[in-house]
């Protein structure tokens, strides 16, 4: 079976030969076989770096991801792991979107802000722009 350089990995996927080596190190990736000292991979070492990039595109953290491959038994299937961990994704999005709207507010209302020093702003009250 054909096996794979870490520097052929690594352009495949494009990443750096250091992202593949710290994946290895928090056990997203599996150690791969040696040959006279050099990592040697399997193609399928490919369609799992796919998985982790689309992972952290979904915002899953390094720990959930490796939880997507060590926390289920080994006869769960890949859509159920997905659910399983993209159902507990929705509720930290729906704080991150929550967050990102009062900042929002709060960026929209200091632009109407027309005090000369933030000591004239800071007396009006944050929220309330009506004497700036």
């Amino acid at each position: 079976m054909m096996n794979l350089g870490i520097g052929e990995v690594a352009q495949r996927a494009d990443l750096q030969p250091s992202a593949i080596r710290y994946y290895e190190r928090v056990g997203v990736l599996p150690e791969p076989r040696r040959l006279n000292g050099q990592r040697r991979y399997e193609p399928d070492v490919l369609t799992r770096l796919t998985v982790v990039r689309m992972a952290q595109e979904a915002g899953f953290t390094i720990a959930e991801i490796r939880a997507l491959f060590h926390s289920f038994p080994d006869d769960a299937t890949a859509s159920v792991r997905w659910r399983a961990l993209a159902g507990r994704k929705f509720d930290e999005i729906d704080a991150i979107i929550v967050r990102a709207q009062r900042m929002r507010t709060v960026l929209e209302e200091s632009l109407h802000c027309g005090c000369l020093t933030f000591d004239d702003c800071a007396l009006t009250g944050w929220g309330n722009h009506a004497g700036c």
